[in-house]
């Protein structure tokens, strides 16, 4: 398997390194030149492509690429990838065998926190999500077009090393918001990483939901992360009176509970099914920091 990463950054990573024991060559772009030592690290080959040009040598590599994963968000003048090389992709990638995408869990909008699945009608609120889903669209046209299976990951609030409650309790800068009744999903950036692993190797065609299986309110991950850590957590906020910027209160404005069963139903199970499980990992092994 050839695979290549358009936006090889924290997932993009996390995936070359699960990916890069089965896959012959993985190749995958960054903004900057600053970057190529840490996809190196990963076992990325580094191209640069900065959304405004069409380097030739992304169209070769993309002319022997088997297997290709999005992770670059859309904006408002559509998808970056799609504007510069999806008629070549569309018309001269003959080795093409699966598109993976990750998107977002938030194309589903608001369900005052009911449970959502891949078959509940997409109802974005947020311009980043109505974004998103023309992306998705876009890319279920030129797959169809293509004739090859394409794999549309939508993910929930992603953690890891490097980015989590420890390191925001550690910085200082994490709050204990409360808003009566509202709930996220989560995911590890692992567990995104071997979904997609899982999906590539069998050139799966779909959509597929990659959270955890407990929606929880944000202020009870702040306050677990806390005794772990052995510190006390930063005061209760009401959300009503937090002084928080436009995108972040956006946020608080979806509430909804996000079902995983499908994905299992292929055989994946979550290594990290809870915020608890996750984050009682990354303290024992270290790694919460990065």
């Amino acid at each position: 398997m050839h695979f290549f990463i358009f936006g090889a950054g924290y997932c993009g990573q996390a995936a070359a390194r699960e990916i890069g024991e089965t896959a012959d060559r993985i190749a995958g772009t960054t903004r900057t030149l600053s970057h190529f030592t840490a996809l190196g690290r990963a076992g990325i080959a580094p191209f640069l492509f900065d959304g405004i040009s069409a380097p030739v040598e992304i169209t070769e590599e993309l002319g022997r690429t088997t297997h290709l994963i999005i992770s670059i968000s859309p904006a408002a003048g559509g998808d970056p990838v799609l504007s510069h090389f999806g008629e070549m992709l569309r018309d001269a990638a003959p080795a093409l065998e699966w598109i993976g995408y990750l998107s977002t869990v938030g194309v589903y909008g608001d369900h005052d926190g009911e449970w959502v699945d891949e078959e509940t009608p997409p109802s974005p609120v947020s311009a980043r999500s109505i974004e998103r889903l023309a992306a998705e669209r876009s890319w279920q046209d030129l797959a169809s077009a293509h004739g090859v299976p394409l794999a549309i990951l939508r993910l929930s609030g992603i953690y890891g090393p490097g980015r989590n409650a420890f390191v925001n309790l550690e910085k200082g800068t994490a709050r204990r918001l409360v808003k009566p009744g509202q709930v996220f999903n989560r995911v590890h950036v692992d567990d995104i990483a071997g979904s997609l692993a899982l999906l590539a190797s069998r050139s799966v065609d779909g959509i597929f939901n990659i959270t955890d299986d407990e929606p929880a309110p944000p202020q009870d991950v702040v306050a677990c992360a806390a005794e772990i850590m052995g510190v006390e957590p930063p005061p209760e906020i009401p959300f009503e009176t937090a002084d928080l910027p436009p995108m972040a209160r956006s946020f608080y404005g979806e509430n909804k509970r996000v079902s995983n069963a499908k994905i299992k139903k292929l055989g994946y199970q979550f290594r990290y099914p809870s915020y608890r499980h996750g984050l009682n990992a990354l303290w024992r092994e270290g790694n919460w920091r990065g």
